[in-house]
């Protein structure tokens, strides 16, 4: 049951890539247990410990892994060569070099969206998934969370009004254009404070009920810098998706095992993105939480992931 103690990583890799890119590859778990890939959030969230504790360490071999540019690949925020389709062969990459089969892919937030789309590149390598905070890269998706008029900007006006006023002097550009334009310059007091501003809003945004925590952590040079930077590149280029693609391309895993965490407040990732999700998957279970919002760190959508993870393991044949 969860709380579950965070194990430690029994072994650490580091995957060179081409462009000049270094993965950061961890494993921690039950060596010859169901392997699992864990997919992080962001884009340029990185991994964190305590995704290790999310599945039942002598049931899952655990495998976490800091995409292009954040946590501890490198190099750092890099933009260059970091898009979906980059990503999906890193993941491939730490398929063969671990050499597994088959695996789970579980993702939440924009890690939900990578392992579908991974899943439908490479369905005769996935076992079933673990989705938590559904986001499916839509246009719609984007505008919710960034724009003026989309619904979070409704439901928090306040915490909008300062994301907004980070890119004040650029008055008349598109929000993510405006963004960009401090984000990649050359000024780099310039670039921090928009990068601060930018994680602060998805920090306040992501759980049910405040977390101050999360909020300092945020504005860390460490994790503010990568976050937005890489997200920001991400939604200027829709993604890297095609228009509705993951819907549109889901029959190519419909056939797996897939459980949905949601939860019922979710003002990052609005929930009809689960429903639609679940609706178009059949044989798929959604777990709605109740009186939680985004995050993965919030108890009640924790727990659902561990229930989650425990009921696949079922039945893939595990003995729990």
């Amino acid at each position: 049951m969860w709380p579950a103690e965070i194990p430690e990583a029994y072994q650490i890799d580091f995957l060179q890539r081409p462009d000049g890119h270094r993965i950061y590859v961890e494993q921690s778990g039950n060596p010859h247990g169901i392997p699992v890939l864990m997919c992080h959030g962001g884009p340029g969230g990185g991994s964190s410990p305590f995704q290790r504790s999310l599945f039942d360490s002598s049931v899952y071999r655990v495998v976490l892994f800091d995409q292009r540019g954040c946590g501890q690949s490198t190099p750092f925020a890099s933009l260059e060569h970091n898009t979906t389709a980059d990503l999906i062969g890193d993941i491939e990459a730490i398929r063969q070099h671990l050499q597994i089969e088959k695996w789970v892919v579980a993702g939440g937030s924009w890690g939900s969206t990578l392992a579908l789309a991974y899943g439908q590149q490479y369905p005769e390598r996935c076992l079933g998934f673990i989705l938590r905070g559904i986001f499916l890269g839509r246009a719609e998706d984007i505008d919710w969370l960034y724009r003026p008029g989309g619904g979070a900007s409704q439901l928090f006006p306040d915490y909008f009004a300062d994301f907004m006023q980070a890119i004040a002097p650029t008055h008349g550009l598109d929000v993510l254009v405006a963004y960009r334009e401090r984000l990649q310059g050359s000024d780099s007091a310039v670039m921090l404070a928009a990068a601060q501003a930018w994680s602060l809003w998805e920090a306040r945004v992501a759980t049910l009920l405040p977390n101050a925590a999360m909020r300092e952590g945020a504005v860390e040079f460490e994790s503010a810098i990568p976050l937005a930077r890489i997200e920001n590149h991400y939604f200027l280029h829709h993604c890297f998706l095609a228009p509705q693609q993951l819907m549109q391309q889901l029959k190519r895993i419909s056939h797996l095992p897939a459980y949905i965490v949601h939860g019922r407040y979710d003002a990052v990732c609005k929930f009809e993105n689960a429903w639609s999700l679940h609706q178009a998957w059949p044989g798929s279970v959604l777990a709605t939480v109740q009186q939680a919002g985004h995050s993965a760190s919030e108890p009640d959508i924790a727990r659902a992931l561990y229930q989650a993870s425990t009921e696949l393991a079922v039945r893939l044949g595990a003995v729990v």
